[in-house]
């Protein structure tokens, strides 16, 4: 019994007695430890890339790809109907021309999937939320393998030269490592959009474009002034000026608003010498505006008379056509199936504010009808008047309304299009076919030598834009229902005289 308690007392005596020792030896150490942990951890960091490694500088490099490195760009979040989304593409385009950034060219987001709310009412969804929201929704596309570009339905090649553009598959693979090849449809763009598929690369690239982990140095930086506190402008000279569109004492008082609208300079507060300027990424929420109460609602840059740049900017976006296969088919159309100069009526009735102005949109009809036919008379000119109809309310719906009595009346002869009529579904395959989404803007290097199949995405719905493309060959007129975006992108059409039949 006496031998374990021994060693038990000799031990406790021995760590007593070489404790001094000890501590004099991790002393004389602790230096050169701290030497080759510091060499050790910078060998490490050589040869093993990180998402924070620095290309130059001590600036952190957040993209993945070093094709990238150098590089920045402007991202923003689109929202509703498509014609906003177009919208949205030219006011991008300018803010990135400003600011000498790479414009990430989104997808079209489906009607109405992404909300903003209502700037006049002070009642929008906050940027970073709103970007979150274009970031699930795209996700969704790519699940349900029914992605399309903006840039595969809006030819931007008129402002090839003066923005620089990354289609969103390429810069998502490149910048977060994230596979988008579901999203595609031809091989080009399978051999660009790879990725690992990581959750985490998902999980970092929504927080990173959506700015919901707020800022990251050097990397991301983004805008969170929405159209409740700012109008953007350009060269200027009333920066920081508050806007003539102010809300109202009692909206003020029941919604609890402290806040005012201020006229800011683009440039002064997002370009050089702000903090703005280092991050990689810029990123935007909405980027829509409209006119209101004599003011614009977010973003008001039409001119640009002291930057020849911009103005040129300026000028080439005020009208952005259609890809060249979507004009083809208008035009094929026009010329082979109705064959005779024709009238377009564009009747919006079930969308939003407009199911509610059924009377004054058909009134618009019968009058431009009457005024044809005054003319026809004039001619002597006894051939039914030919009219394209392009309309949300499905023909079933026709009854008992002036459509139906329209299409009964041997006067017209009427025209439509639907989305599984064989010329909307070839034109969409070989608009899909055609890439121009990925072919128009930034390709890694290698691009040359990558060759890769894939599983095709499904063809988009593309029956709208040919709708729009056939009414700018309406020789007999147009009749659109007020206050819709799609009448007034295609009275842009006709203005710009795109059909030459």
């Amino acid at each position: 019994m006496d031998l374990p308690a021994s060693r038990g007392r000799w031990r406790r005596r021995s760590a007593r007695s070489h404790l001094p020792l000890l501590v004099a030896v991790l002393v004389l150490l602790l230096p050169i430890l701290l030497l080759f942990s510091s060499a050790y951890s910078t060998m490490l960091r050589s040869l093993l890339p990180s998402p924070s490694a620095s290309g130059s500088g001590d600036a952190p490099r957040c993209g993945r790809s070093a094709e990238l490195e150098g590089e920045r760009f402007l991202w923003y979040a689109p929202h509703s109907g498509f014609s906003n989304q177009v919208g949205e593409l030219r006011n991008a385009a300018v803010a990135a021309a400003l600011l000498n950034r790479t414009l990430v060219v989104p997808p079209v987001l489906d009607h109405h999937a992404v909300v903003l709310g209502s700037c006049p009412k002070f009642r929008v969804t906050d940027p970073a939320s709103l970007r979150a929201s274009v970031w699930d929704h795209a996700m969704q596309l790519l699940r349900e393998r029914r992605y399309v570009s903006m840039g595969d339905i809006v030819d931007i090649s008129p402002i090839k030269s003066m923005v620089r553009t990354i289609d969103f598959r390429v810069f998502v693979s490149l910048w977060c490592g994230v596979d988008m090849r579901k999203t595609c449809f031809s091989g080009l763009c399978c051999a660009v959009s790879g990725g690992s598929s990581m959750p985490d690369d998902y999980n970092r690239c929504r927080s990173l474009l959506s700015g919901l982990g707020g800022s990251e140095k050097g990397c991301v930086y983004p805008v969170q002034d929405d159209c409740r506190t700012t109008v953007w402008t350009y060269q200027q000279d009333n920066d920081g000026a508050l806007d003539q569109f102010q809300p109202d004492e009692e909206l003020k008082r029941r919604k609890k608003i402290s806040y005012v609208r201020r006229r800011r300079d683009i440039y002064n507060a997002l370009g050089p010498s702000s903090q703005a300027e280092n991050a990689a990424l810029l990123t935007f929420g909405t980027l829509f505006s409209g006119p209101y109460r004599g003011s614009e609602s977010y973003f008001d840059i039409h001119e640009s008379p002291k930057d020849q740049r911009i103005q040129s900017v300026l000028e080439k976006i005020e009208f952005l056509p259609f890809a060249p296969e979507i004009m083809a088919a208008g035009k094929e159309f026009a010329k082979n199936k109705i064959k005779e100069p024709f009238l377009c009526a564009q009747l919006r009735l079930l969308d939003g504010q407009f199911k509610n102005h059924w009377k004054a949109t058909f009134s618009a009809l019968k009058e431009k009808l009457k005024a044809i036919e005054l003319e026809t008379k004039r001619n002597k000119n006894n051939s039914p008047i030919h009219i394209f109809i392009m309309t949300d309310l499905p023909p079933a719906n026709w009854t008992k309304t002036y459509l139906a009595n329209v299409a009964t009346d041997k006067r017209y002869k009427l025209y439509t299009l639907k989305e599984s009529d064989e010329l909307v579904l070839q034109t969409a395959e070989r608009l899909m076919a055609a890439e121009h989404g990925v072919r128009s803007g930034f390709l890694p290097k290698t691009v040359e030598s990558m060759k890769k199949d894939c599983d095709p995405i499904q063809l988009p719905e593309i029956l709208l834009y040919v709708e729009e493309s056939v009414c700018s060959c309406a020789s007999l007129g147009f009749v659109g229902t007020a206050g819709s975006t799609i009448a007034g992108s295609i009275e842009t059409m006709r203005k710009n005289n795109v059909c030459k039949l």
